[in-house]
């Protein structure tokens, strides 16, 4: 039986991991800090409700415990699983490091989710959004140059709002793009997004930034953008085009995945354009490329509905 604890119990060792997250892992900001809440309510369960105290005292059976926990609670099973990943990584991490003698996580599996298919925009629709931006001032050129680079490159949002000029290469029309962990990837661009893009940085891009810096895009302040303000943008200009859909700058990247499948690229391809180290990640595009095909023949096929005379 373990022993009654009289005082707040702190994994120390979290803190280690948090160090190895960052320098041998290079995970992003959002992924360490995602991580860590996630340990400490898994932490906050062990001391209150199994008496731990160290790392060295945790067992299959508390670990398992917890996940019922969490099922009592009705947590979503993409949640659960998050936090499972990051309990087997910890607990991974210990073994790694000899601060514990097992991995009591090794066999624990992680819940499986149902990927659900991303909102994804019709070309029709994108370049409704696009053209209609009419780039007479500052603000409406940045704009649709930012529209034309999130399309044309399906670059995460991050990844727009961090590209620095040294980035564009206009002569060989590429980028160099920084990704999730600092990892570098170059992504094509086509003509139209590189006109638009010059035309930003020769006319509009001096006007707008009060800062020195040599990022490329920013706000109507001249500051650094944040992501809420592009965000709340995309949303006004679907609506004033009367796209009811629910979409986010994130919906763009998927509308450029599925439109390059559906226009015959091959899948590793897509995989590197958009920086995804696991092709798993981005086979889920394959599937909404099904869904997508399934819907169009229920809507034009004539005997997909049964629609047809008795024989």
């Amino acid at each position: 039986m373990k022993k009654k604890i009289e005082r707040e119990v702190i994994f120390y060792e979290i803190g280690d991991f948090k160090f190895y997250l960052q320098g041998t892992l290079n995970l992003s900001d959002n992924t360490i800090n995602a991580y860590l809440s996630d340990l400490y309510q898994y932490e906050k369960f062990l001391h209150e409700y199994e008496n731990i105290e160290d790392v060295t005292e945790i067992e299959r059976d508390d670990i398992q415990k917890y996940i019922q926990s969490l099922k009592r609670k009705k947590l979503s099973k993409a949640s659960i699983s998050r936090k499972v990943i990051a309990i087997k990584e910890f607990h991974k991490f210990l073994k790694k490091e000899n601060i514990t003698r097992d991995n009591p996580a090794k066999l624990i599996e992680t819940p499986k989710t149902d990927k659900a298919l991303p909102q994804v925009l019709s070309v029709d629709e994108i370049n409704k959004m696009i053209s209609s931006i009419d780039g007479t001032d500052n603000l409406s050129i940045r704009n649709r140059a930012m529209m034309e680079l999130l399309y044309a490159c399906g670059l995460r949002i991050s990844e727009l709002l961090s590209l620095r000029l040294k980035n564009i290469h206009f002569m060989e029309k590429y980028l160099d793009v920084v990704g999730k962990g600092d990892k570098e990837r170059v992504v094509p661009i086509g003509e139209m997004a590189l006109s638009a893009l010059r035309k930003y940085i020769e006319t509009a891009r001096s006007e707008l930034m009060t800062i020195k810096s040599d990022l490329v895009f920013f706000n109507y302040k001249g500051e650094e953008m944040s992501r809420q303000g592009f965000f709340k943008y995309i949303k006004k200009l679907a609506k004033d085009n009367g796209i009811e859909k629910e979409i986010s700058p994130h919906t763009i990247r998927h509308s450029f995945a599925t439109h390059l499948l559906e226009g015959g690229t091959d899948l590793r391809i897509v995989q590197e354009l958009l920086g995804h180290e696991d092709i798993s990640t981005t086979q889920i595009y394959t599937h909404l490329d099904k869904s997508r095909l399934k819907d169009m023949y229920d809507h034009t096929h004539p005997l997909a509905k049964g629609d047809k005379d008795e024989i």
